[in-house]
């Protein structure tokens, strides 16, 4: 049986100083370890892998060791401190909520904690993943909580904080544990690369730790996978090839062909990485992610976001100075849009290959804008412009004497040949809405506008009315016939309705019934007003027994007689 150990196990922090990338929360517990202002109950949030469990782990064992060093850290030496190394301590324990969720488990915990420390000074309970305790266990396990005895801690660890109950935040002290940076995870990969007997190229490294996203555990796995295919030497292609990685020479190649506008060049190099297993949405997730990096690398400010490898920097460098900022930014603008439509759209390769083909015109563009914004001089127009002869079509050159007079008379009074420049008038939208209204009223007044009778309209209406039953359209028909239409003026016709699934119903269809009322009649100034008929609506008020027999004696007056007859009474 093989005696290896994950690195993740086998590299994990055993003091505060060792852990990385949070090291605000380690100085903060270790103030409050040598100030004795440790609370009773500590919640530990953060995504996988930041190090919530290890400085829960390492925060039980320097408070229980019985010489802690001057920096605030476990002796390593102690009784205390043997037996937790070895996993045997009597006073730490460490429970999963998940598979410890029920209330029955919380009650066992909680007669638990009565009893007093076999060894050392507290009893710590780490809860990890305690999201997963059921609405009954945190309400059970509120009071203990709050007002625990004087030997018990409580360290609880979630990845999501959303799902504690408020109560328990409540009770808590909160840390909120950072990603940890790139820049740190590799380092650290570095450091165990050199621990490890192994040599990995820096930028290897780098990768894996811009693949863990940010979590610690995740790196150390991905670097043990890593060096049992590669062996004791990692280089970054070795890294690209077992990690199914898109190399960041595609990209800078691609970027070259957009400034060169070769578009056949962009769709073979895409065609080849197509064949290569790649997918077509995380190719153009990695093309936005270099174009930022292309954007970040325009403005010094801003190279402190980018996490890549020294030398890689500098090629972005390099390759951002021919770009414009607008045009990274229009380049960033299409591939997001194509990332979005990429899922409904049932051809994905034509997709991208259409944003790759837009992406080689970015150049052009510029040049384009470059050309409306040359700078104009303050010569005459006529000076400016060349003699053309028609015999030969060919531009002749200004005189040199005459170039000298007119520069002369431009220094001696400029203001007459510089055309005054009329101020721009700023159009705004309720400009161009109150045009637009104007546009169609004119188009109106156009239109045909004879007059009408109510009979007429009558034979046009129940004409509409039999087509739409034929159509199958009975709703339709039953709205219309089942009264004549109100005819209110020329203009104005209302068409009265018995509810409100009718006005629904009849709502989309309007416009085509209307149009048709319009061209029959020749008055194109004709509009339809629904009306919700509330007239023959039933009374809200509910019914008395006294309304009901009154109701019920005058459809049959031999109620009344037998009321009377018996001396019955009414139940109001």
């Amino acid at each position: 049986m093989s005696d290896f150990v994950v690195s993740a196990r086998k590299y994990r922090p055993q003091t505060f100083d060792t852990v990385v990338g949070q090291k605000s929360i380690s100085s903060t517990l270790k103030s409050a370890i040598k100030n004795n202002h440790l609370a009773q109950a500590f919640l530990f949030c953060g995504s996988r892998g930041v190090g919530k469990t290890t400085i829960a782990r390492i925060l039980a064992k320097t408070i229980n060791c019985f010489q802690p060093t001057e920096n605030i850290e476990a002796c390593d030496t102690c009784e205390s401190c043997l037996s937790f190394n070895t996993g045997n301590s009597l006073s730490i324990f460490e429970l999963d909520a998940a598979s410890n969720s029920g209330i029955d488990d919380m009650r066992a915990l909680i007669e638990q904690v009565r009893i007093l420390p076999q060894l050392g000074k507290y009893k710590v309970y780490i809860l990890d993943e305690v999201h997963g305790l059921s609405p009954a266990a945190f309400n059970s396990f509120l009071k203990t909580l709050e007002e625990p005895p004087k030997h018990a801690i409580f360290i609880l660890a979630t990845t999501e904080k959303h799902k504690v109950i408020p109560t328990i935040l409540s009770r808590c002290q909160i840390f909120d544990f950072e990603r940890i940076r790139v820049k740190d995870i590799s380092d650290h990969l570095g450091e165990i690369a050199v621990k490890e007997g192994v040599s990995a190229e820096p930028e290897a490294l780098h990768l894996i730790a811009m693949k863990s996203d940010g979590a610690l555990r995740d790196a150390l796995s991905i670097f043990d996978q890593v060096v049992s295919f590669c062996g004791n030497t990692v280089t970054f292609q070795d890294v690209i090839k077992n990690l199914h990685v898109l190399d960041y020479d595609y990209y800078f190649k691609l970027i070259d062909y957009f400034m060169a506008e070769d578009i056949s060049s962009s769709l073979l190099l895409f065609n080849e990485i197509l064949e290569r297993g790649f997918d077509g949405q995380l190719f153009l997730v990695g093309l936005s992610d270099h174009f930022r990096s292309l954007l970040i690398c325009k403005d010094s400010r801003t190279l402190s976001l980018l996490e890549v490898p020294e030398s890689v920097k500098e090629r972005f460098n390099e390759q951002a100075k021919p770009w414009e900022a607008n045009q990274i930014m229009r380049a960033l603008y299409a591939i997001s849009k194509a990332d979005v439509d990429y899922k409904q759209s049932k051809n994905h390769r034509l997709l991208v290959e259409i944003t790759l083909m837009q992406m080689c015109s970015l150049q052009q563009e510029l040049e384009k804008k470059k050309g409306l914004t040359e700078p104009i001089s303050i010569l005459p127009f006529k000076a400016q412009t060349p003699v053309k002869h028609a015999e030969n079509n060919i531009q002749k050159p200004i005189p040199k004497e005459a170039e000298n007079e007119i520069k002369s008379k431009v220094q001696e009074s400029p203001s007459a040949y510089i055309t005054p420049t009329k101020p721009t008038k700023l159009i705004s939208i309720q400009d161009l809405l109150a045009e637009e209204k104007e546009k169609k009223r004119r188009a109106l007044e156009d239109q045909a506008r004879d007059d009408f009778s109510h009979d007429q309209l009558i034979i046009i209406w129940k004409k509409y009315a039999f087509e739409m039953r034929e159509q199958g359209k009975d709703t339709f028909f039953h709205a219309l016939t089942k009264r004549d239409p109100t005819f209110i003026s020329q203009e104005k016709i209302e068409l009265i309705l018995e509810n409100n699934i009718q006005v629904e119903y009849i709502r989309p269809l309007l416009d085509d019934f209307i149009n048709f009322i319009r061209s029959n009649l020749n008055n194109y100034f004709i509009e339809i007003e629904l009306t919700l008929n509330t007239i023959d609506l039933p009374s809200a008020k509910p019914l008395t027994g006294k309304d009901k027999f009154k109701s019920m004696a005058s459809k049959n007056p031999n109620l009344m007689i037998l009321k009377n007859t018996f001396n019955l009474d009414i139940e109001y």
